[in-house]
């Protein structure tokens, strides 16, 4: 077993656990303060940081801006704020952007798709657009309370200590006038009394807490007492730990803040609480939240590292008081983005997120990479200018030469991902099948979904989400139709854990095959996707049904139609989703049908269709990207049918390609429904190649062109 500085990991972990309970029962004297953010010994490593650069630019810049505060007036706001998911424009479901002060507490609210001001009315939360700005003031005080804490502990000078006591007295005075208030402006358990839920109490008291432990020492007796019972104590006891989430990225700000508030001032009942409820606690969120690969449960790579900014500050000031809590599940958090990630280092925008740039995440890296060391973590440090705060506050100064990342096709079952590559490099082609849990409250109703992605972009994209009160969101990015996969009956996919069928590479061919659960009563939908080369994906769609349906395949190519085929205006039906898609068009397509878009810089993908002898309408049109005005090319393949299969090519350099289904029997020479089985020979220019899908795994025997014949029992073979 491997050995750190005498004792073995286990060892670390049974001293951690027991320096926990023994803290949390038995009173263990806390170290001195500071003790959150920083240790003595971590002010110490940062007063050396600061002299090298690039931090001393970054300090130098960071003194003068807290400088400029120090004069100011501490005027608090005189209500809470209000949601972030409220701040947006109720036509364009964008996000507003914040103008010009107008008057007491109020600004400009302005619509970034036509410039139009909207006036802010805080008689409805949804239309209180000022109490964005209040909230924003509420957390730029909270942040300088920190910020004034760390140049106190720098520089020695007690005008910051002075500052960050000002305004902890100025909130300890007027923290429990303000009402409790939920998102929807109700007074009860679950709402903040600075902010409008217990997940904003909790980001805005996690800086108080870090400030206030900096200059902690520079307070009198009564102003401890103040700034703990009317402060910290109410936020941190009565509003944050009475509301009870469970294992949720909610939960772990929430036990954050708490916990910070129980080292601080030695509440031996909160420190128990945050780290060692069994319901609730950072363990027991490491252990449910956190899967076998390293993805936090939610599905939705914000939320993932929405989760990651929750836990450090806990994690962090444990530490600093003998608590080893970088264990390895919170490593595993920091690997599965690497792994997952497309070619360009972004993560896809699954489920309730937009997409995740790794390189943008730098921060939370910089704290990692000086906790556990792992060399993976420099591919991104390596193309960080390393000018951020958690860089400046605990980075390694010289770091090691990096390789580039690898990108490979990969499985990952715990989260339900399966990802083929084929190419090296940023310009690799990637195509990840989702397939896996549904996400809870966050995940998308969306099973066999798939994004591709080629040369630096996606080419099937995804909606991911925004902001909560926008109707789109419900309406356009919760519904299964703006998303590549199965829509039955124009209704929603039911919630789902699909499992993978099959997974590999056969004769050079990547291909992942996944079945989707129960998304429909009576409905087995089995998807298998293939890339043939760099420059072609195929999918089979097999779909056995226990009545006929209405079954539609939806696919989202950004871009442009480019010379779309005649086709017949076509009404979408007041459905969700269906009703935001516009331009509509429809034709028939028993034979096969070819649809191109022109994607940008002089690219243009062309999506194919296989023919068959079941009726089949094509229907095209636009979906919604950014917002309503932002429109992304929408084509849903159609069919009246009890059992079928959809077989479809995406081409990335728009080369045309054939898809010809083969003849498949079984062992007694049956003919196999497509549904069961579907062997199709795929061919572009002179290139030929035979795919056969056989999720069942029968013996079976394909007719080829040549009039020979090719036996397999595989779930997927090549010839």
């Amino acid at each position: 077993m491997t050995k750190k500085h005498g004792m073995t990991i286990l060892g670390l972990c049974f001293y951690s656990l027991w320096m926990s309970r023994a803290i949390a029962e038995n009173g263990a004297a806390l170290p001195d303060h500071p003790r959150l953010l920083f240790s003595v010994q971590g002010i110490a490593d940062l007063k050396q940081r600061i002299q090298r650069p690039p931090w001393k630019a970054q300090w130098d810049a960071f003194q003068k801006r807290c400088e400029r505060r120090l004069g100011e007036k501490i005027e608090l706001p005189p209500r809470g704020g209000n949601w972030w998911h409220w701040y947006i424009c109720p036509e364009h479901g964008a996000r507003l952007r914040m103008g010009k002060p107008i008057g007491p507490w109020q600004w400009e609210h302005i619509c970034p798709v036509d410039n139009a001001v909207l006036k802010s009315d805080p008689s409805q939360p949804s239309t209180d657009y000022d109490g964005l700005g209040i909230q924003d003031v509420h957390d730029a005080y909270a942040d300088e309370v920190r910020d004034a804490g760390i140049l106190f502990q720098v520089t020695g000078d007690k005008r910051y200590a002075e500052r960050a006591r000002a305004i902890l007295l100025a909130y300890a005075e007027r923290y429990l006038s303000y009402p409790l208030h939920t998102t929807r402006g109700e007074a009860r358990i679950g709402g903040g009394r600075v902010g409008p839920q217990t997940l904003d109490e909790s980001t805005w008291l996690i800086p108080v807490c870090q400030g206030a432990d900096l200059v902690w020492d520079t307070l009198s007796e009564s102003d401890r007492k103040a700034i703990a019972d009317k402060l910290i104590l109410p936020a941190a006891r009565d509003v944050i730990l009475a509301h009870k989430i469970g294992i949720h990225n909610i939960q772990c700000w929430k036990n954050s803040a708490v916990g910070l508030a129980g080292f601080l001032l030695g509440e031996r009942d909160l420190i128990r609480a945050a780290i060692d409820d069994p319901d609730r606690g950072y363990r027991v969120q490491m252990e449910k939240g956190v899967q076998a690969d390293g993805c936090w449960w939610e599905g939705a790579w914000g939320y993932h590292f929405y989760t990651i900014s929750a836990l450090w500050p806990l994690t962090e000031a444990a530490r600093n008081c003998g608590i080893n809590l970088y264990g390895e599940q919170f490593k595993k958090m920091f690997d599965a983005p690497l792994a997952l990630a497309m070619p360009n280092l972004v993560l896809p925008p699954w489920n309730d997120s937009g997409a995740v740039n790794l390189l943008a995440q730098a921060p939370a890296y910089e704290l990692a990479y000086a906790r556990y060391q792992n060399p993976a973590y420099l591919a991104i440090l390596s193309q960080s200018n390393r000018r951020n705060e958690r860089a400046m506050w605990f980075g390694v100064e010289d770091l090691p030469k990096s390789d580039p990342p690898l990108f490979r096709s990969r499985n990952e079952t715990a989260s339900g991902y399966g990802i083929l590559v084929n190419g090296k490099g940023a310009d690799a082609t990637w195509l990840c099948l989702k397939y896996g849990p549904h996400g809870g409250g966050h995940g998308h109703p969306d099973k066999l979904n798939f994004i591709l992605y080629s040369r630096g972009r996606m080419v099937a994209t995804d909606p991911g989400t925004r902001a909560y009160g926008s109707p789109l969101h419900a309406g356009w990015d919760r519904a299964t139709i703006a998303h590549n996969t199965l829509v039955v009956d124009e209704r929603s996919q039911q919630p789902s854990q699909g499992t993978c069928l099959g997974f590999g590479n056969t004769r050079g061919i990547e291909y992942v095959m996944a079945e989707a659960g129960p998304i429909y009563k009576g409905i087995r939908f089995v998807r298998t996707a293939a890339l043939v080369n760099a420059n072609l994906a195929v999918l089979v769609d097999q779909i056995k049904s226990d009545r006929v349906h209405t079954l539609d395949l939806a696919c989202h190519l950004p871009g442009t139609w480019d010379a779309l085929p005649p086709g017949q205006p076509w009404s979408p039906p007041d459905q969700p989703g269906y009703k935001y898609i516009k331009d509509t068009t429809i034709r028939d397509a028993a034979g096969g049908l070819s649809l191109a878009v022109q994607a940008g810089k002089g690219s243009r993908v062309s999506l194919t269709l296989g023919g068959g002898p079941q009726p089949t309408q094509v229907i095209t049109g636009t979906g919604i990207g950014r917002s309503t005005r932002d429109r992304v090319p929408a084509a849903i393949f159609r069919r009246s049918a009890q059992n079928t299969a959809f077989v479809w090519a995406i081409s990335l350099d728009a080369t045309p390609v054939r898809l010809q289904t083969l003849t498949v029997r079984d062992t007694a020479g049956k003919v196999m429904a497509p549904e069961s089985a579907v062997a199709v020979q795929v061919a572009t220019g002179k290139s030929s190649t035979g795919l056969l899908v056989n999720p069942d795994g029968t013996s079976l025997a394909v007719a080829l062109p040549d009039k020979t014949e090719w036996r397999s029992s595989a779930v997927f073979d090549v010839r």
